[in-house]
């Protein structure tokens, strides 16, 4: 199996490539510098299946459009963001200077489902708080939780962007930390 982190953009947002022995792939939050995470595709020979968005904030969408037409894969996003796609005022890069749309999503998200990736098998944990969309994606063959912006790095994600709920995120947290022992591990956003 291949798990591959790749940090990029002025947030240093987290992508991550997850693949199975045969070379099946997923993408998880392509936020910035699609060349980068195109050349580790080809480098790699990965088949990419799909794109799955944890949140829709533009440092997590920004570079769906080029890895989706240059793989064929197909964007997941909870139905709660999906607007943010294509939206630049809701994914937030109208107010940093920019207008970046993406295409919309080819699946929405409810928030308890499952997708396959060959032999890999995500679960997707509806945990609102960062937006009213966020999840994370569990894989349970790594004992292992992607959780974009719901969990950051030695803390707890922002809800001071519009749309966030301190109330919503609290929530979501107690929902991780009862469904999951203390040894699973966590990759934030």
């Amino acid at each position: 199996m291949l798990l591959k982190r790749l940090q990029g953009g002025p947030l240093a947002s987290n992508c991550y490539i997850l693949a199975d022995d045969h070379k099946n792939a997923v993408v998880i939050d392509p936020g910035a510098e699609p060349h980068t995470i195109l050349k580790e595709i080809e480098d790699q020979n990965l088949k990419v299946e799909w794109i799955i968005l944890t949140h829709g904030h533009v440092d997590h969408i920004g570079a769906v459009e080029e890895v989706k037409n240059s793989t064929g894969a197909k964007v997941a996003i909870h139905e709660k963001d999906a607007k943010m796609l294509v939206s630049s005022q809701e994914n937030l890069s109208f107010y940093m200077g920019h207008s970046i749309t993406q295409p919309p999503a080819d699946k929405e998200l409810k928030g308890i489902e499952v997708i396959n990736v060959g032999e890999l098998t995500l679960e997707i944990i509806w945990t609102p708080g960062h937006t009213p969309g966020s999840i994370c994606v569990y894989i349970e063959e790594i004992n292992t939780l992607f959780t974009g912006d719901t969990v950051f790095m030695d803390s707890v994600g922002r809800t001071d962007l519009p749309k966030g709920s301190w109330h919503e995120l609290k929530k979501s947290l107690r929902k991780i930390f009862l469904k999951f022992s203390e040894d699973v591990v966590l990759y934030p956003g």
